[in-house]
């Protein structure tokens, strides 16, 4: 009987771990046997070279599979790894002379002193003059949906007279033109690069389009008031609702030749010139069609692009050259195609490629979401930023990811404290998700670092976190995670029910690391979690999942998901 239930058991382990053979004291894998009916054997009955290499094949693949499964806690909800797109040197905001060097700058700037200061009376009264025009030109005006009356226009001309003598001020005494404006019927959309603040000045004075501007342009001084009487379109780049009204406005405002024409900067910021950064869609989806315009500013020794450079020096060098160098080129009209219905991304791709093809230079990944990366890090203290530049456009077409939710992670990141290189180690790591040193710990660091270096980027955090994120299960795992954890089913999760859940994830945690754990989930600081503090914490730290994946190991969460949508 003995010999006979041997028979009947499993000689390979069952996929629910149990009548697994015991592993002997020599070899600590589980051992395995191959059943071979067919003629495998040779005649004197030892394994034949094919099953030997079979069978070592079968336990090399059983070791990788372990392996990746210590590697990747989040296999259970579907994870398969990621990889973290390669990195660029190319940094599309860098002025190239953000300091002042060399002997002729110095000289120079001694010669030029008295005509500076001639040049900065001149553009403090073109200033004062505009300004007060443009008030006048506004006075009494409510009706802002509709253009502005004729006569309030023929006052802003006297705006747009001093907007040339404010180029002149700066050093920009004759203007390179190449080829003509097509008319606004033809072309009531135009689509420009944006290399300076120069840019809007010069348009301003040649065709007095409506823009469309950030909403913090409203608050400037001078700036704000003048750009309200161009019937500025307004946007908030980070709010969905702000770029849908605007470009409805767009819309509204190219469809009427009762408006000006309407130009755009579809960059959504500022670059060097010697790059074009991918394109926002607000210009390209009315479907009119644009006239690209492309600015060159050449140079030698000053740089004139609004990079990471301040207002005031950017004007102070300025005002301090002998002239300073713009050139316009209108490029001939595009529309979209109507035979083959083009989207409005292959239409602004193809905008692009002319624009890039104009300039002679490429079109890169980056977009206005990188510039604003770069520029918390600048403010965080972070000396270099290339570690910083992840080509947001191509992020997001990988991982689905919003602006504002990669600036959020980059808040985290920062909080890492990364060291000069732009990395972070695995302590600094651990203390901002407030884990302490153990396997899981460890193995949610490795996922992350994709290099296997000890250290973790900004993009591999950035890549892993939207990873995770962006599973199709995770809401549904979040929502089961809470789930198990309220364990009295009051909605809410107690220290202690928070502990107990926890604790098979990392055991051993004192109470001063379970409370520090606790209060990161318990975002409202009400000393419960309540599901939507469960759940804003696990959208702001996605990788804390994996403190919860052993409620749910043996169950099929895509059986579950349904239709539900994505994080």
């Amino acid at each position: 009987m003995a010999a006979a239930t041997d028979l009947r058991s499993p000689l390979l382990p069952s996929s629910n771990g149990s009548h697994r053979l015991q592993p002997t004291a020599v070899d600590a894998r589980p051992s395995q046997v191959i059943l071979t009916v067919n003629d495998g054997y040779s005649q004197s009955g030892t394994p034949t070279n094919q099953d030997s290499i079979r069978t070592a094949t079968m336990m090399d693949m059983e070791d990788e599979f372990i392996i990746r499964r210590q590697e990747n806690p989040y296999g259970v909800i579907g994870s398969d790894g990621f990889e973290a797109p390669g990195s660029t040197t190319v940094d599309p905001f860098r002025n190239q002379t953000p300091k002042i060097e060399g002997v002729y700058e110095w000289v120079k700037m001694l010669v030029i002193l008295p005509i500076a200061l001639v040049r900065l009376v001149l553009f403090g009264l073109c200033l004062l003059v505009g300004y007060i025009a443009t008030k006048f030109a506004l006075h009494g005006l409510k009706d802002k949906q509709n253009p502005m009356p004729k006569w309030r226009c023929r006052v802003m001309w006297i705006t747009r007279f001093t907007a040339r003598g404010i180029l002149f001020s700066f050093g920009y005494h004759w203007i390179n033109r190449k080829g003509k404006p097509a008319p606004r019927d033809v072309a009531p959309i135009l689509v420009s690069n944006h290399v300076s603040y120069i840019d809007p000045i010069f348009f301003f004075y040649e065709l007095s389009p409506t823009i469309v501007a950030s909403e913090s342009h409203d608050s400037m001084p001078f700036v704000g008031t003048i750009i309200r009487a161009m019937q500025v379109i307004y946007v908030n780049r980070f709010s969905h609702q702000s770029r849908k009204h605007a470009v409805n406005e767009i819309k509204r405002k190219a469809s009427s030749n009762r408006f000006p024409r309407v130009l755009l900067f579809p960059e959504g910021t500022t670059t060097n010139g010697r790059q074009l950064i991918s394109f926002q869609l607000g210009a390209f989806l009315p479907g009119y069609p644009i006239q690209p315009v492309v600015i060159r500013y050449p140079h030698v020794h000053f740089d004139q692009s609004w990079g990471h450079i301040t207002v005031a020096m950017l004007m102070f060098r300025m005002f301090m050259q002998f002239h300073n160098f713009i050139e316009v080129e209108y490029l001939p009209v595009m529309a979209p195609s109507q035979h083959h219905k083009e989207s409005a991304a292959r239409f602004a791709e193809r905008t692009g490629r002319a624009m890039a093809s104009a300039l002679n230079v490429v079109q890169t990944c980056h977009s206005f979401a990188d510039y604003a990366l770069l520029s918390k890090a600048s403010n965080a203290g972070q000396k270099s930023l290339s570690p910083f530049m992840v080509e947001m456009t191509k992020i997001q077409k990988l991982c689905h990811l919003t602006s504002a939710e990669a600036v959020d992670l980059l808040d985290r990141f920062l909080a890492m404290n990364p060291d000069i290189s732009g990395c972070v180690k695995i302590h600094d790591f651990m203390r901002v998700l407030r884990l302490k040193p153990s396997t899981l710990s460890e193995q949610i660091f490795g996922f992350i670092d994709v290099d296997k270096n000890g250290v973790i980027t900004f993009k591999e955090f950035l890549v892993g976190s939207a990873h995770i994120l962006k599973l199709p299960v995770f809401r549904r795992a979040c929502e089961m995670a809470f789930t198990q954890s309220d364990e009295n089913k009051d909605h809410y999760i107690s220290i202690q029910e928070f502990g107990g859940s926890a604790s098979p994830a990392i055991p051993n945690l004192s109470t001063s690391e379970m409370h520090t754990l606790f209060n990161l989930f318990d975002t409202d600081g009400d000393g419960k979690i309540s599901k939507d503090d469960f759940m804003t914490c696990l959208r702001r730290n996605p990788l804390l999942i994996a403190l919860f994946l052993h409620h749910f190991i043996d169950k099929d969460l895509t059986a579950e998901t349904g239709s539900d949508e994505i994080v």
